[in-house]
């Protein structure tokens, strides 16, 4: 199987070579050259005006067959290339599908994100305004007491740096997001 593919390799290189040649300018010159003398040869005497027809006819229909044949085997190839062209396309827009759902699906999730930040910045808000009620009620607060609110607004600063941090990273993450919709148009 290997041999045939081989011979069949080199076949095929041939018939390219031959197809690419009488596609030129020489080709048109050598068969040119080869039409004249083969009319000069009957005006010299060198052979008789009906056989040079009747060989010049059965040269140039075996020359259309296989011209045909060589024609054919280009178009052949020509056929495969594009095929293969068209599969490579369409593998390409499969992709292009695929990463245009997983950007809506991060838009989502980003969108779903942002409503839980803001659900925390509300309980965040409720939480200081319960603190600063407790403080304005207080007219006297022991030492721990104290220590416990200044720990609890700590951490409530600490939750908001957090939230910022977090949009941060959410703005980042969509306009990433934009750029990529704007690769993929």
């Amino acid at each position: 199987m290997k041999k045939y593919n081989e011979k069949t390799e080199v076949l095929e290189k041939i018939a390219d070579s031959i197809t690419s040649w009488i596609g030129s300018i020489q080709s048109l010159i050598v068969h040119t050259l080869l039409f004249l003398t083969s009319f000069l040869l009957p005006m010299l005497n060198v052979v008789d005006f009906d056989k040079m027809l009747l060989i010049l006819t059965t040269v140039l229909s075996l020359e259309a067959i296989y011209l045909a044949i060589f024609i054919q085997m280009s178009v052949n190839k020509s056929h495969e290339k594009i095929e293969d062209i068209q599969e490579d396309i369409e593998d390409i827009q499969e992709d292009i599908e695929e990463i245009s759902e997983d950007i809506e699906e991060i838009s989502e999730d980003i969108e779903e994100i942002n409503e839980d930040i803001e659900d925390i910045q509300e309980d965040i808000e409720e939480i200081s305004e319960d603190i600063e009620e407790i403080n304005e009620d207080e007219d006297e607060e022991d030492h721990n007491e104290r220590a416990k609110n200044v720990m609890l607004k700590s951490n409530v600063s600490s939750n908001k740096n957090e939230i910022k941090a977090l949009k941060d990273i959410i703005s980042q993450l969509q306009g990433e997001i934009e750029q990529l919709k704007k690769e993929d148009k």
